[in-house]
């Protein structure tokens, strides 16, 4: 055999090598693309891009390479398309993965996220939450460190979800008032600390668990296509509230934006552990459900359980029907309050709020178009969230964002 290189091997070589240094900067967009189901076909990407096939072609060989994503050389074309069908292009099944936790009133669950809002794995959750923010995070944090230690998953961060608005820059869980946790807890200090202690390498992240849930149910869920979505939803305990403009957050100038728990929906209602009276936090919740019903809380099961057994197995019953009544005008006039501030073009509904509108669809949405300036042309539809967890999905995006910016960098 002769020792020669081949030059036409040599120059394919530094073709694509140059295609891909063109593509560089793309590697990124086109890893959120793919990530969001917006690119599912070379061809799809190649046009969302803007780009070359043959630099389209190699930013996917490069994601691949990766073990992002699994470009599928088997024909596949979007509906509608012509001409030869294109590559699909799929999130890497066995790729790395974010750790997720969530905190809330009634416990705290941690799990593992991959690309395109899949939970690979989750861990028992528990029912109990310590008054101690330190305590608790640190056994989130072994409960993730465990899964992790059991897939063998590579890991390029963790997010947490607390229900709590969180200040920024420092992270500060502000106002947890549904858990005994002291105001202002550090909350991402502490869980970045035990994150590190565990030995989960990547950066780690907290948020609220609204505004996380917004964020997953636009990029993987109900919000998919709205440009300005507002999102809000009774978890546990109380209400919160979330805006995403152009698929960013909108969290305000220091991450207390659409604190919609405390809008006044009843001035004569129950005391808010504000300070106020009738805010939505304590007039529109699984408690304020219970309480309207007449039925007593038990200690089985979580309260958004018990609210929710109630609407779907006993909704025949009048008192359960009036309650549910009740909360949905007062849902709705926080809804039309918003509506008129903020004219989104969706709102999505989650936790007990989505059973409420499966419940009684019709007057929800009357209820808003009959106070709100923007209902009388038409309304603004108003959806179930689709996703069955999507504050760790939400918390898995915090970990995911720097791997959507800078793929490379991030992976390095």
């Amino acid at each position: 055999m002769s020792g020669k290189a081949d030059p036409r091997a040599a120059g394919e070589r530094t073709t694509s090598r140059a295609r891909l240094d063109r593509g560089r900067g793309a590697l990124g967009p086109a890893l959120e693309l793919v990530h969001t189901g917006r690119a599912p076909t070379r061809a799809v990407l190649t046009a969302e891009l803007g780009v070359t096939r043959a630099t389209a072609g190699a930013v996917a060989a490069e994601l691949e390479a990766l073990g992002l994503i699994r470009v599928d050389a088997r024909p596949g074309s979007a509906a509608g398309s012509q001409g030869r069908p294109s590559h699909r292009l799929e999130v890497a099944e066995d790729g790395p993965v974010a750790l997720a936790a969530q905190i809330h009133a009634d416990g705290f669950r941690a799990a593992l996220v991959g690309l395109g809002g899949r939970l690979v794995a989750t861990a028992p959750g528990c029912e109990t939450v310590d008054a101690d923010p330190a305590k608790v995070l640190g056994s989130v944090v072994e409960a993730g460190a465990e899964l992790l230690r059991s897939t063998g998953r590579r890991c390029v961060g963790a997010g947490l979800a607390v229900p709590s608005a969180v200040a920024e820059p420092a992270g500060l869980a502000l106002n947890p008032l549904h858990l005994a946790w002291p105001a202002g807890a550090p909350v991402r200090e502490i869980f970045a600390e035990r994150v590190r202690a565990a030995g989960i390498g990547g950066p780690a992240f907290a948020g609220n668990d609204v505004n996380l849930a917004a964020l997953a149910e636009h990029r993987h869920g109900a919000g998919r296509g709205a440009r300005d979505l507002l999102c809000v939803a009774t978890g546990h305990r109380g209400v919160g509230g979330a805006l995403v403009l152009d698929g960013r957050l909108h969290t305000g100038s220091s991450g207390l934006a659409l604190e919609v728990g405390h809008l006044t929906v009843n001035p004569e209602g129950r005391p808010c552990h504000c300070g106020s009276r009738g805010c939505l936090d304590v007039e529109a919740d699984p408690l304020a459900l219970l309480m309207e019903a007449g039925r007593e809380p038990g200690p089985e099961v979580s309260l958004v359980q018990q609210a929710g057994d109630l609407l779907r197995t006993q909704y025949d019953d009048p008192a359960v029907r009036r309650a549910a009544e009740v909360l949905i005008d007062r849902l709705g006039l926080g809804l039309a309050g918003l509506v008129n501030i903020l004219n989104p073009d969706r709102i999505i509904l989650g936790g007990l709020h989505r059973t409420l509108l499966d419940a009684d669809p019709g007057r929800l949405r009357a209820v808003v178009a009959a106070r709100s300036l923007w209902g009388q042309s038409g309304g603004v539809p108003i959806l179930p969230c689709t996703l069955d967890h999507n504050s760790l999905v939400g918390a898995a995006e915090l970990a995911w964002q720097p791997v959507l910016d800078d793929p490379l960098e991030a992976l390095a």
